[in-house]
């Protein structure tokens, strides 16, 4: 029992941190003196890192063993949780989020494989259904606890909660779970292929990030895309060489059915981290919420998520892979479609039936779509299979994330400078720059409302207000065109009914590797 709690503990500590600080960030927006296209780089830099290196994660847990691998992973994770938390600059924050990723992606295979190989084979729904659940309590608790925190402390405290947490993780581990030395013959690791990914979508995030100061056609663009194509191209000729220990096997490509689901989570992924990023920023900065009402706010699409993720398994084995993440698909496309229509004048109860039908569908096409991408492969190859869908679904919700606020940058600069013209006093350039800090109250936000003076600032807020609803109304609609998009991926290419019922268990080598000590 105690190797199961604290790898549930592990669980909730690493999915928690995807959607903690979500809340989080109109206040460090404040603080630094930042905004929205700046501090997305919180969750961006966790969730990219993460996301590229958890295959490597998986693999090295295989070669040094998972005991081993989940304390480096943990004590990286508390270690940077700590610098997060102490951090006085932006660049500072976000390099401490992305070094979290990379405890991230230690810890969460390590815990996969532990989970499964405490208990007995015919006990493996029991621990999918431990990972699930902590998960899910994880995802679903993240904002509320962030919120909290925020709130009666500070941002700071969703870093500092980590290292207690994360130090009960590591003693439990080391205590409970016994590890035999690993076995394995080939222990090559794709580390050109690691750099190369993830340069290259650094250079892209890079890239969309300053597109809406610099322009498409200025040279550093240029130049970031033309880094970003070449660093991919020889992504591509790298795992060509690296043959089946590559970040992303060529024969597990060749099933059409993966190669769709993993397609389509990518495409969906923007989505979910379009709503984790914008719901809250709404929330406060147009409902006026606090951090805790804000988290409480997001406990419908949250819990549903939650909820359905669960329900999602037993309706896999009843209906079939296609007809199950098809309708996954329609749930959120529908989802934010309602959540684009928002107006500056929307009340909350408008907000509820888009994050609840949003919810419903992203609980029900994650879990589903994963399962259809393992059962396309055989066997042998499920943990990897699993493993690269993890990779699609958060580093391609880190790059759909940078798309999501170009677009809203770049459509509430434009509204707020095409109205701008109208006030009494004439703004300029810097001063309309520094305006859409004023839904957050930075300071140079203050300054540029005490030199227009109180009527001139008010009107001046009520065109920020517009130009934020106006941003985040464009980038969930494209959003909704990228769900309806993946909806006919699902329909036309997404394999049907279950073939085999070992369908949870990452892989059939896993309780060769750990014993429990009994107490």
């Amino acid at each position: 029992m105690l190797a199961l709690a604290a790898m549930g503990i592990a669980v909730v500590v690493v999915a928690n941190d995807f959607t903690a600080l979500s809340v989080a960030l109109p206040a460090i927006e404040k603080q630094f003196d930042t905004d929205v296209s700046t501090v997305q780089w919180v969750i961006n830099a966790y969730a990219l890192t993460f996301g590229v290196l958890i295959v490597v994660g998986g693999r090295l847990a295989d070669i040094f063993g998972r005991k081993r691998i989940f304390i480096v992973g943990a004590i990286i994770f508390a270690g940077f949780s700590l610098l997060g938390g102490l951090a006085q600059e932006t660049w500072w924050l976000i390099s401490a989020r992305a070094l979290m990723g990379i405890g991230g992606a230690l810890m969460w295979p390590a815990i996969l494989g532990m989970t499964y190989a405490v208990l007995p084979d015919n006990k493996a729904g029991l621990a999918g259904g431990i990972i699930l659940g902590a998960a899910g309590f994880g995802n679903a608790m993240g904002p509320l606890i962030g919120g909290a925190l925020t709130d009666a402390l500070s941002w700071r405290w969703i870093f500092f909660l980590n290292i207690p947490i994360a130090a009960i993780g590591v003693a439990a581990t080391w205590y409970a779970i016994h590890v035999a030395e690993p076995k394995v013959a080939d222990r090559r690791i794709d580390y050109g292929g690691v750099a190369t990914l993830s340069i290259g979508l650094v250079a892209l995030l890079v890239a969309l990030d300053q597109v809406t100061d610099w322009g498409w056609g200025d040279s550093r663009i240029i130049a970031l895309l033309a880094i970003c194509v070449v660093l991919l191209a020889a992504f591509a000729f790298v795992e060509r060489r690296m043959g089946l220990t590559a970040l992303v096997p060529r024969d597990i490509l060749r099933s059409r059915n993966f190669s769709a689901a993993a397609l389509a989570v990518l495409m969906m992924s923007a989505t979910f981290f379009a709503a984790l990023l914008f719901l809250p920023q709404f929330m406060q900065k147009i409902l006026g919420y606090t951090p805790i009402k804000a988290g409480v706010g997001l406990l419908p699409m949250m819990v549903t998520f939650a909820v359905a993720s669960f329900v999602a398994g037993p309706l896999f084995e009843r209906l079939g892979g296609k007809l199950i993440v098809s309708l996954g698909a329609v749930a959120i496309a529908v989802g934010m479609f309602l959540l684009s229509r928002l107006g500056e004048d929307s009340g909350y109860s408008e907000l509820v039936p888009g994050m609840v039908t949003m919810g419903l569908g992203i609980g029900i096409f994650y879990s589903s779509v994963t399962t259809a991408a393992i059962t396309a492969l055989a066997p042998e190859r499920s943990g990897l299979a699993g493993g690269i869908v993890y990779m699609c679904q958060i580093a391609g919700g880190s790059v759909g994330l940078a798309v999501n606020t170009t677009i809203f940058s770049s459509r509430a600069d434009s509204n707020l400078d095409a109205h701008i013209a109208r006030l009494a006093k004439p703004l300029t350039d810097a001063q309309a720059d520094l305006a859409h800090g004023i839904l957050v109250g930075t300071n140079s936000a203050k300054a540029v409302l005490a030199q227009v003076g109180p009527s001139v600032g008010h009107e001046l807020t009520t065109l920020v207000r517009h130009a934020f609803v106006s941003g985040m109304n464009t980038a969930f609609t494209l959003d909704a065109a990228l769900a309806a998009a993946a909806l006919v991926i699902s329909v036309a290419f997404v394999g049907g009914r279950v073939a085999r019922p070992h369908l949870h268990r990452p892989g059939p080598h896993h309780h060769h590797l750990v014993h429990v000590r009994s107490e």
